[in-house]
């Protein structure tokens, strides 16, 4: 059993920052989570934490990482791209007894598969200015065979409604297109801008995202699903024959009058295929 006392003699995560004089930066789409219950509950909800090593982007002041180390992570690895951040971390990579691991860079440019594990999840409260850039990325990573087991992440409602979208559903679009193709996806719960400092304008919901070994045999190539769905959706108010000529419609069930948040996201691996 993994010893958690180091981890809950650590103070407050609002002392801690305090301490290292550290406040939340606009340029880094900082809003971090001090509630102790909320981080607990996407901590706990993280498939076999206690089995599987968590990715955990942008830790800041590294309230989620306690929740994930208290629940029993067996090793984290975090990356975060603010250094000022590097005095609380610090005091809890001592308290983890080599459970945490801190890079320090843009998780955009980090590659995962050089961090030498052969599975992993990815837990965070993703910044919101690189959120969905990194969604995609995942995404993409996932159908071409990175050894992703889950993600349990934090976004903008709008964002999660995106992501779990089906055809009819005013949010529809390329997030949910991309996800259904690869992975099972659901909302867990949501969370009120009031858990956030500093406190954002918009509610927050976690998501969760399990891959799905026979959706992904069948995708295809992603990169061609995601040149059809950034044409398509990029003009989404008109009908696709006007986007793409020369195609017999016909042969996909389709008469070409349809617009992008009418095809399902089969039809667009079926279009990826053949078009681009």
């Amino acid at each position: 059993m993994i010893a958690t006392e180091k981890i809950k003699s650590l103070p407050p995560v609002s002392e801690m920052m305090r301490d290292a004089g550290l406040e939340p930066k606009k340029q880094f789409g900082q809003n971090f989570l001090f509630d102790l219950n909320l981080t607990g509950r996407i901590a706990r909800s993280v498939p076999n934490l206690d089995s599987v090593p968590v990715i955990e982007v942008g830790p800041g002041p590294a309230g989620l990482t306690r929740a994930l180390l208290l629940a029993g992570a067996t090793r984290v690895i975090a990356i975060e791209k603010d250094k000022t951040t590097k005095p609380i971390l610090d005091r809890v990579i001592s308290a983890s007894d080599g459970r945490l691991t801190v890079i320090y860079d843009d998780a955009l440019r980090v590659d995962f598969a050089a961090l030498g594990i052969d599975e992993y999840a990815i837990c965070s409260n993703l910044p919101y200015n690189v959120g969905t850039e990194l969604l995609t990325r995942w995404l993409v990573r996932m159908a071409n065979g990175a050894p992703i087991k889950s993600m349990t992440l934090m976004f903008q409602r709008e964002v999660a409604q995106r992501i779990v979208a089906h055809v009819g559903d005013e949010q529809y679009g390329r997030l949910a297109v991309l996800t259904s193709l690869v992975a099972d996806a659901r909302i867990l719960f949501d969370v009120p801008n009031t858990a956030f400092v500093p406190r954002p304008r918009v509610q927050s919901a976690v998501v969760q995202i399990i891959p799905n070994a026979d959706k992904i045999k069948s995708v295809g190539d992603i990169s061609r699903v995601e040149k059809i769905t950034a044409k398509l959706f990029g003009m989404r108010r008109k009908m696709i024959r006007g986007i793409i000529s020369g195609v017999d419609w016909e042969k996909y069930g389709l008469t070409g009058t349809e617009r992008a948040e009418e095809l399902h996201p089969e039809i667009f691996a079926l279009l990826a295929r053949d078009l681009v």
